[in-house]
């Protein structure tokens, strides 16, 4: 009997941008059995909107969220089964910055093959585009929601990032994106660079990238616009 598959499907990062995933990402929800979802409601469209012939209703559906226990034990049974697997992230490439990766690691404990495909990742396009340190790059995830913790963060990820030469990534939840540049442009030394990567694949795609001194005299508007935030410190 052949080892079960584990197949890490990225998804859309912008709606109707279907030309951003490859031929082979289809090809391999057609192999899966079951997937694994981190919202389900959003993961049964995407998969419909890239094989329009798919009855949705005739695959389990389990909901990652933090991957508790008895996910992690329901994945365990789908793979002794020899069921192949899909994981889906809610957008961008599952286990990264995203809860599979603890399932991805149950499939390796179980022996099952894990089979990540390609497709859009905001981190990776952030970097590409942002013009700043990409041989060296550390990805943060959220910042502190208090102001002085907050402050005090990235002013710790600013000196770490000249005392490494690293660029550091981060992002915020898309209605907070306004109150954290103007953060970063108060916070940070006037030439560190900050960039900002926003609607990444969509039709109003922006890629910015200045020095804080610049970001002081204005911002553009990014609320409830999904966004990355890179910043290398001179």
């Amino acid at each position: 009997m052949s080892k079960p598959v584990v197949y890490l499907i990225p998804s859309l990062l912008a709606e109707n941008a279907q030309h951003t995933l490859p031929a082979e990402v289809p090809e391999a929800v057609k192999h899966c059995k079951v997937f694994f979802v981190e919202n389900e409601r959003s993961a049964r469209r995407f998969l419909k909107s890239i094989w329009k012939e798919i009855v949705i209703d005739d695959y389990p559906w389990v909901t990652i969220h933090k991957a508790e226990k008895e996910v992690r034990q329901e994945f365990e049974e789908y793979l002794r089964k020899g069921w192949n697997i899909g994981i889906i992230s809610e957008a961008g490439c599952p286990g990264v910055a995203d809860p599979g990766q603890i399932l991805v690691k149950t499939a390796h404990a179980l022996g099952a093959r894990v089979k990540p495909l390609t497709g859009p990742s905001s981190i990776l396009l952030a970097l590409m585009g942002a013009g700043l340190n990409g041989q060296k790059f550390q990805f943060n995830g959220y910042l502190p929601i208090d102001h002085h913790e907050r402050v005090q963060k990235i002013r710790d990820y600013e000196a770490e990032s000249s005392r490494k030469n690293c660029t550091q990534i981060f992002i915020e939840t898309p209605y907070r994106n306004m109150k954290l540049l103007e953060t970063l442009a108060r916070a940070c030394k006037p030439d560190t660079q900050i960039s900002i990567a926003v609607n990444l694949t969509a039709p109003d795609e922006m890629i910015i990238t200045r020095p804080a001194k610049e970001w002081k005299k204005g911002i553009p508007d990014i609320h409830k616009k999904p966004a990355i935030f890179s910043m290398l410190a001179c």
